[in-house]
């Protein structure tokens, strides 16, 4: 029966989701039950795409982007691949009606990442909304369960939810991004002289997604606002971490959360749900 193939794809989601990121996987362990298998399958997705194009070194990356993208539109149009990985995704964008344009709009990202770009401040703006926004808005259908109405108004500040996450993981990386991959996201911005001013710039602009998008958590309902709620935290606490950091610190090493602080802000992050504080 193909029930237990679909049941096996979830897993293999969920299973990529844990084994890329903690932190995602315990904000997804805090949305209601109901939600949780749709979100592991966007994760799962985003990471299979993500990981073509930032470590299959040796391989033709371009003819592999190639052949997931055309797999994911037929298992889309079809309803089934033998990829658990596309065969999960497609249930939840039909399950949960994703736009489609979300879904080509993060693969052309993708493929932006396949060369080395001299990002301009277009571009860059550009890339955020493919690979970050869009991603935002396609779990925005899941927490919002259908409600046009809801997904509307809560539309920007998951965008600069997504932005934001982005542009802290492009802060993270920098160190393998610029010496390893020969990327350089952030536009205007010399890496060869990268100093306190440039990296003060990049994070004032952090904040300021930040900021709208906890409005706009605060307006989520109660099914997903705890976990979304958490992973926030999560990604204020790198990005805090991050700022302390003098700018080649964060040239020369990847910064990180230990997990025995992620288990004490996430025992806070709930506390403060639970009051109802967020």
């Amino acid at each position: 029966m193909k029930v237990l193939f679909d049941d096996l794809s979830v897993q293999v989601s969920k299973m990529t989701t844990r084994k890329y990121s903690t932190s995602f996987s315990l904000g997804i362990y805090f949305l209601n039950n109901r939600l949780r298998n749709a979100i592991y399958c966007i994760y799962g997705f985003v990471r299979v795409a993500d990981e073509i194009v930032d470590s299959f070194e040796g391989y033709n990356k371009k003819r592999l982007l190639e052949k997931f993208k055309e797999e994911t539109y037929d298992a889309i149009e079809n309803r089934i691949s033998v990829n658990p990985i596309l065969n999960s995704f497609q249930h939840a964008v039909h399950e949960h009606k994703i736009n489609h344009d979300l879904i080509e709009t993060f693969l052309l990202s993708m493929q932006m990442d396949l060369g080395k770009i001299n990002y301009t401040e277009d571009t860059y703006q550009q890339y955020i909304f493919g690979s970050a926004e869009v991603v935002g808005l396609m779990c925005l259908h899941v927490f919002t369960e259908g409600d046009l109405k809801m997904f509307t108004a809560l539309k920007p500040y998951a965008m600069k939810l997504g932005a934001a996450f982005q542009k802290v993981n492009f802060l993270r990386d920098l160190k393998d991004d610029y010496h390893i991959l020969g990327r350089t996201y952030f536009p205007h911005i010399d890496m060869t002289e990268f100093n306190t001013d440039a990296k003060r710039q990049i994070e004032i602009e952090i904040e300021n997604d930040f900021k709208i998008a906890l409005a706009g958590i605060k307006q989520l309902p109660p099914s997903s606002k705890g976990g979304v709620y958490l992973a926030y935290v999560y990604y204020q606490s790198l990005f805090k971490k991050i700022k302390k950091l003098p700018a080649q610190k964060i040239l020369t090493e990847r910064v990180r959360i230990n997990n025995g602080k992620k288990i004490g802000l996430m025992l806070n992050s709930l506390v403060q749900n639970k009051l109802n504080w967020v």
